[in-house]
């Protein structure tokens, strides 16, 4: 209960000069926190994806993490490590060099949270149908948790593929990379019992153009190509998670842009010559310290074939940016449990806020918008599991992901402004969580290739891969619609997905083309037909804002939708 507001009381007591108080008010009409509840157990959609995924064996773990999500103690974690920001100790209290970023414990349990359930590895411990899926739906109900540890989580779990590149590291590394026993301790790998690993990618002259990478590789000995000891020197201007134990980067060589993997320490207990410049101020992502690192003659082991080293890491790309997709679309849901909560607990003008019609036309546009980023993004994870055997899959992984990354990370920051301001000036203050989600939803956008990277990627596909426009729309024609505005949007993108019909400038247009097509695709299918149709007519029949709460149906459909979203 809160405590009671206070005034002074006119009718004080002259004689003895003592104040009286009374309270002004009790504390009504405000919602409340929501904890707890279980992030997983009610929502529909993840129940399904589980299940198409073939990915029921992980039933128990999923339920497991959704209670702890969706726990006070975890709303009480993130507060706390976002309020309490790392710091860079570059020296000892003795003047010795350490470069160590120093982090609040609420940071360290959320990170033994997440490493401990397993959300950066299950995808290659479990060498089972839905592993991609099962991992997916962990990343999604981490990201409704606390946005800050899924950057060092996704990473290493992306960084797999490109260790085992080169057998010798992966022998020695891959055990501490799949450990779910997170360990901080600034130490060897061979002294800790689990590893995160980071990437070292940008430079301030290059951003997203990685050709114009400026740190050299010299070799440290006779011996060059893969598996060789190399000497790194240069500057890079963004590192998130500089406390890492070891880092993939690049690294020109005499045969161009090399791919290199560095560890924080040898393994007598001296250290690699990494120095941390300093940490970024950033606008939001507050609880994970991104940095400035200088190399200087770090010793690296090259990665691929020399002067490969973009095609060495692509799969670490791709998998970072299915993450994203996923982790955009667990922020948008977060965004909108707690609108649901609040409009479901307030009044306004004596009836419920989610009662009123406009309200509730924006409370079902979230719905729906959310429902169809996660289809998208778990679709696109359950195209990873297949796609070894199926090449239907693969090449649907392959120009899906890009758009998924694209769409769902440019939509979450249009959803949290929406679900902020149901909250009104609640919403706006750092006590509550849509501040916090308000600052963090921009930021999947800018990691591992900004919106028209992205954009690029797909006109590249289409251009240099033509099987993959007809996985794209064998995937589309899979939805039985009857619905003419699905076909006639269908035929008029196989069009324009035709070779040669796009230029640059347009290709933000098409890939947002695209994405509404496969969203409405998986709702169609795998929702209900009042969200499917909702869909459907709003984003594709006619021109579309964007703008929520302009849907076009009876306030009973509206109730229906609000009611298969709420999951507290």
């Amino acid at each position: 209960m809160n405590s009671p507001s206070v005034e002074w009381n006119a009718a004080q007591d002259l004689g003895s000069g003592t104040p009286r108080f009374h309270a002004t008010h009790e504390v009504t009409n405000q919602s409340g926190p929501i904890e707890p509840y279980n992030a997983f157990d009610r929502d529909p959609v993840l129940k399904g994806a589980m299940e198409r995924g073939g990915a029921q064996w992980a039933h128990d773990q999923l339920f497991a993490y959704g209670e702890i999500i969706g726990s006070e103690r975890m709303a009480e974690l993130a507060r706390q490590a976002n309020r309490h920001v790392p710091e860079l100790k570059t020296f000892d209290r003795f003047g010795n060099r350490i470069d160590e970023v120093e982090f609040h414990p609420a940071y360290h349990e959320c990170m033994s949270l997440i490493f401990g359930h397993d959300v950066h590895s299950l995808a290659w411990k479990e060498k089972r149908r839905g592993a991609h899926v099962a991992r997916g739906i962990l990343s999604y109900l981490a990201n409704q948790g606390e946005q800050g540890v899924c950057c060092p989580m996704g990473m290493t779990f992306a960084s797999l593929p490109t260790v085992r590149n080169l057998p010798v590291l992966a022998k020695e590394w891959e055990a501490k990379i799949l450990s779910n026993r997170y360990d901080p301790r600034p130490l060897p790998m061979n002294q800790k019992t689990g590893v995160t690993l980071g990437m070292a990618m940008t430079e301030k002259q290059s951003g997203s153009d990685l050709r114009q990478t400026q740190t050299h590789a010299r070799p440290a000995g006779a011996r060059t190509g893969p598996g060789s000891e190399y000497l790194l020197t240069g500057h890079k201007w963004f590192t998130s998670v500089p406390m890492s134990d070891a880092f993939l980067t690049l690294a020109q060589t005499p045969s161009g842009l090399s791919c290199f993997f560095f560890a924080r320490w040898f393994p007598d207990g001296t250290r690699n010559r990494m120095q941390i410049q300093r940490l970024k101020e950033k606008c939001g992502n507050k609880s994970n310290a991104s940095s400035e690192i200088e190399l200087v003659d770090t010793s690296a082991i090259m990665i691929g074939e020399e002067g490969r080293g973009i095609r060495a890491i692509l799969e670490m790309g791709h998998l970072c940016r299915q993450d994203f997709a996923i982790g955009s679309a667990g922020l948008m849901r977060q965004a909108l449990t707690q609108a649901l909560w609040h409009t479901a607990h307030r009044c306004a003008f004596a009836t419920l806020l989610l009662e009123r019609p406009l309200m509730a036309n924006v409370l079902a546009d979230l719905a729906i918008e959310v429902e169809a980023a996660a289809l998208l993004a778990l679709r696109m994870a359950q195209a990873q599991d297949e796609s070894a055997d199926s090449e239907h899959e693969r090449l649907l992984a392959r120009i899906g992901t890009p758009v998924a990354k694209f769409w769902n990370c440019k939509r979450a920051p249009w959803v949290v402004v929406e679900a902020l301001e149901c909250h009104g000036g609640n919403g706006f203050v750092e006590e509550g969580v849509m501040a916090r989600l308000y600052r963090e939803a921009p930021l999947n956008a800018i990691w591992e290739g900004t919106s028209n990277m992205m954009c690029l990627d797909v006109l590249r596909v289409i251009e240099r891969e033509p099987a993959t426009r007809d996985a794209l729309l064998t995937e589309l024609q899979l939805a039985q619609s009857q619905d003419n505005a699905y076909r006639t949007f269908v035929g008029a993108l196989a069009q324009d997905l035709l070779p040669g019909r796009n230029v640059e400038s347009r290709a933000r247009r098409l890939t947002e083309r695209v994405a509404l097509a496969l969203q409405a695709s998986q709702l169609i299918r795998h929702s209900t037909s009042e969200v499917a149709d909702q869909f459907v007519n709003s984003r594709l029949a006619g021109p579309w804002t964007g703008t929520f709460g302009t849907l076009e149906t009876d306030p009973h459909a509206m109730k229906r939708i609000i009611e298969r979203a709420s999951v507290a």
